[in-house]
């Protein structure tokens, strides 16, 4: 239950992240650069107020590499719809390759 807890928190998380470091490129062009910074920090401080006590809660379960690994396939697995959806962006073979080679670190870090 505290891996599943530790998942879904850092999933939550990462939406806030993306939105954070992406959105302002979509939304905020014609804002400055200080005004885009100022607006996804204040999102990024509800990215950090639910990252760090997913992070507390999963390293009772989850070692330092694991949890690294596990923020970097819902890092992918969160962006690539937030590209395609929200960017408008076009889904290339590259997101594949980076999903395979997450694939592979995920198989290292959490094999016995």
């Amino acid at each position: 239950m505290v891996g599943l807890k530790t998942i879904a928190l850092l999933t939550l998380s990462n939406v806030f992240m993306t939105f954070a470091w992406y959105a302002h490129l979509r939304d905020l062009r014609d804002k400055t650069w200080l005004v885009a910074a100022l607006i996804s920090w204040g999102i990024a401080f509800f990215e950090y107020m639910i990252q760090v006590p997913a992070n507390r809660i999963g390293s009772q379960v989850f070692n330092l590499g694991q949890l690294k690994i596990l923020q970097e396939i819902i890092t992918l697995t969160v962006f690539v719809p937030f590209a395609v959806f929200f960017m408008k962006e076009k889904i290339t073979w590259n997101y594949l390759g980076a999903g395979v080679c997450l694939a592979g670190a995920a198989f290292f870090i959490f094999r016995k």
